[in-house]
């Protein structure tokens, strides 16, 4: 009787650890296929959001959390806005900024090392600012660095486990492995990013150049064509900007475009794209408005530009007016070259004229 017992235990056990073994085996498999698909996305795409978006769909299907995010590192600014968030309340957080240092994201970040905490309550460290956003308790956290050439670019934070919400040592091992293939794949797209902004960017004042306006004008207005809409165009230019480079010098000369772009920036919408179009003459293209609209807009940047003291860090206290040329699409012109040309000769109308003033074409 024992001895059948026996047997019976033995053969419990063997089915025990037979079963445990394939358990093990499902994870690890399931572990190699989530590699597989990360390395795919690592190679398949330099767009910045397929890239998160797969690689976070990868890390949900994995470790399972209940809230999970990835935040990207603003060197300049030292601070981390989050790229992506997903679960309960996330949309209430996608614009909060955290800098660097601030909440476990912030130190993981500074630190470049990665921490795994079963109790938020009990860390120092923690910030309630994202929980009281997003009306969401964080209860446990696994949070890993981004690294890329030795350096922190952001990091990713998985919080409550579903299962008992907690993480473990092998949670953080896989996401910390996971982190190292999304962070090749993220700062390769970060680059090509950098350079396609290169190309189109005028390097002194951080506005879109001259071939992103042809590029930008050629979709709008076959765009607005087909949908029987308006693109005006602002053409413009500074009033005796040679004077300012005469007086004082070339330098205060480059600060002052740079200083008058910021201006433009800051008194158009965001659907508003302003161009750099060379020396000191600017154009805004203007979706979506009609003639009478941008003629309103551009008394508003003539105003502003002739109201502001500028290169007033270097104890200058430049004062300048500029000259505005006003034309749409389809109203004035029926093509681009026509669009800048008939905005071009209504700024020069003001110049011969006046200046510090707007005309229409």
């Amino acid at each position: 009787m024992k001895r059948i017992k026996g047997n019976r235990a033995e053969e419990l056990g063997r089915a025990f650890t037979d079963e445990t073994l394939m358990d093990e085996l499902t994870s690890r498999l399931r572990q190699l296929k989530t590699f597989s698909e990360i390395g795919k996305a690592l190679t398949s795409s330099l767009d910045l959001k397929e890239i998160i978006a797969a690689v976070m769909e990868q890390i949900r299907g994995l470790l399972k959390p209940t809230n999970w995010s990835l935040l990207l590192l603003d060197e300049e600014k030292e601070e981390l806005r989050f790229e992506i968030a997903v679960g309960e309340g996330a949309d209430r957080i996608k614009d909060l900024k955290l800098k660097l240092g601030e909440g476990i994201a912030g130190w993981v970040a500074k630190e470049g090392r990665p921490l795994l905490i079963a109790d938020v309550s009990k860390d120092p460290r923690f910030s309630k600012k994202a929980d009281e956003l997003s009306r969401f308790e964080t209860k446990s956290i696994v949070c890993v660095p981004l690294r890329a050439r030795g350096k922190s670019i952001g990091v990713i934070e998985l919080l409550n486990a579903v299962e008992n919400e907690s993480f473990g040592e092998e949670d953080l091992l896989l996401l910390t492995t996971l982190a190292d293939y999304a962070a090749i794949a993220i700062e390769n797209a970060l680059l090509f990013d950098r350079v396609q902004l290169l190309t189109i960017t005028d390097d002194l004042t951080h506005l879109y150049n001259s071939r992103y306006m042809h590029r930008f004008l050629d979709y709008e207005l076959a765009r607005v064509s087909r949908y029987e809409s308006h693109l005006s165009m602002l053409f413009m230019d500074l009033d005796y900007f040679k004077d300012v480079n005469d007086r004082y010098g070339h330098i205060s000369g480059s600060k002052l475009l740079a200083e008058v772009a910021q201006v433009i920036l800051k008194n158009i919408r965001n659907v508003d794209v302003a161009c750099r179009y060379g020396g000191d003459e600017f154009v805004v293209l203007m979706p979506e408005t009609p003639k009478t609209r941008a003629m309103n807009a551009a008394k508003k940047i003539k105003n502003v530009i002739r109201e502001t003291v500028f290169l007033k860090d270097a104890g200058t206290n430049c004062h300048i007016t500029i000259s505005i040329g006003v034309a749409s699409f389809p109203e004035d012109a029926k093509n681009k070259v026509d669009l800048i040309h008939l905005a071009d000769k209504a700024m020069y109308s003001v110049k011969s004229l006046s200046r510090d003033g707007v005309a229409m074409a």
